[in-house]
């Protein structure tokens, strides 16, 4: 693999956290994703489903983890599967894991081929009571296509119709909001690399550059330190092209006097970075563009103090909310009527802050971008969050946004970004290097 993994001792540790959590006789199976096709006979690049490597460390397709901390043989609590690599796979696609290299990664001492889970499954399935299985219960999920995962449920309770089953998505969910050390130590190298990416592309960003150029200097630095490259599709949108959230063409040319908000970050051993900039592109801030990025900052320092341990997301979320409604009456954008007409009770989408600040300020960050968690769950010490504030005026072709990841701490948050220039003079300085 091209990335250093995490060590086998945080997949042990999850192990370990998961059983806890599953109530006596419970066995859980959990396959890979599939690999998707594209046309012809084309696939997409394969994505280990996040769930199974926080379990396993196996970034292979074809694995499948059964769990059963009851088992009465000490060698049936965790057995890996992984693919077989026959002639016709060495040929043509290389080497899979050894038995040996998956004991090692995973620290999973019961490991076989995956030729042998159905006879496997069925022995210790008869053993169990309840089947916890695998679904993807993300609220903003879209479930267009059956996963493995979904399929295996199918068959499941065709084969094993007297069982009772669960669900290990509420559970995983818990066990993933609070970052193990070794994650934060993932995280901050998928941010060390999305800080060399800035960096390089800081001193390419000029006047009828390209915006997908600007996005292939991020790409060369990110796979030069050896991540496998964006952790979400990038976005690099100058000008009015800012306004549109998830704008994602990057095809068009920076011009003089327009401000390029970039929304990227790096991956690393499936772990990810999630920063935004706006910078301008002569190099040089106007008074307005300015005045707007100094207000966007405010709110940004303001979220930082207000996301501490205890604190509802939705308490959060007005304390920060309120805020930028000071700051964009500040400039201008709101008046006094509508800052006398806001209220505590107010629903955030009947907020007038809505109209220049539309998307939401935090979201946890770790295996995947928008990282699962517990609805409506306190934050916790040990939390990874987003902090990203922007305001977006319309009439004006202004659109900033600011977007660092924080580990939530007992006595204050570590901004895990430190050292990415954030303050507009910072930006100024870097690029006039």
């Amino acid at each position: 693999m091209r990335y250093d993994p995490a060590p086998a001792e945080l997949f042990v540790r999850n192990r370990e956290r998961l059983a806890a959590l599953l109530p006596a006789g419970a066995m859980a199976v959990i396959h890979a994703n599939d690999i998707y096709p594209t046309n012809a006979d084309g696939v997409m690049p394969f994505k280990q489903n996040a769930n199974l490597y926080y379990l396993s460390g196996i970034d292979q397709e074809d694995t499948v983890l059964i769990l059963y901390p009851d088992a009465a043989d000490e060698k049936d609590r965790a057995v890996l599967f992984v693919r077989e690599t026959t002639e016709h796979l060495r040929i043509w696609e290389g080497e899979k894991l050894t038995i040996e290299q998956a004991k090692a990664l995973s620290g999973i001492g019961s490991v076989k081929l995956t030729t042998a889970f159905d006879a496997e499954l069925q022995r210790l399935a008869f053993q169990a009571q309840t089947l916890f299985l695998e679904t993807n219960e993300h609220p903003r999920a879209e479930a267009s296509a059956p996963t493995r995962n979904d399929r295996f449920i199918a068959a499941s309770k065709d084969k094993f119709p007297l069982h009772q089953y669960g669900r290990l998505a509420p559970l995983m969910a818990e066990l993933r909001s609070t970052k193990q050390p070794e994650e934060i130590d993932m995280i901050r190298q998928a941010i060390a690399i999305t800080h060399g990416g800035f960096e390089r592309a800081l001193k390419f960003i000029a006047p009828g550059v390209g915006e997908w150029e600007i996005e292939a200097e991020f790409n060369h630095e990110f796979l030069r330190q050896r991540s496998r490259g964006f952790a979400y599709t990038p976005i690099v949108a100058s000008g009015a092209n800012a306004l549109c959230l998830h704008y994602i063409e990057n095809n068009q040319r920076c011009q003089d006097g327009d401000l390029l908000l970039m929304d990227i970050g790096a991956e690393w051993g499936n772990w990810n970075a999630d920063l935004t900039r706006t910078v301008p592109v002569n190099g040089k801030f106007t008074e307005r563009q300015r005045a707007v990025y100094d207000a966007v900052l405010r709110v940004f320092k303001h979220a930082d103090g207000a996301l501490r341990p205890g604190v509802s997301l939705k308490a959060y979320t007005r304390s920060v909310y309120d805020c930028m409604a000071e700051e964009l009456a500040g400039l201008g954008l709101l008046t006094a009527d509508q800052l006398k007409a806001r209220t505590a009770d107010m629903p955030i989408t009947a907020d007038p802050v809505r109209q220049y600040f539309m998307h939401g300020v935090s979201h946890h960050l770790g295996l995947d971008v928008h990282d699962v968690s517990v609805a409506d769950a306190p934050v916790a010490e040990g939390m990874v969050f987003t902090i990203e504030p922007g305001i977006y005026i319309g009439e004006e072709g202004i659109g900033i946004r600011l977007e660092n990841n924080f580990l939530v701490g007992k006595d204050g948050n570590t901004d895990l970004c430190a050292g990415v220039p954030l303050e507009a003079d910072e930006i100024e300085a870097a690029m006039a290097r």
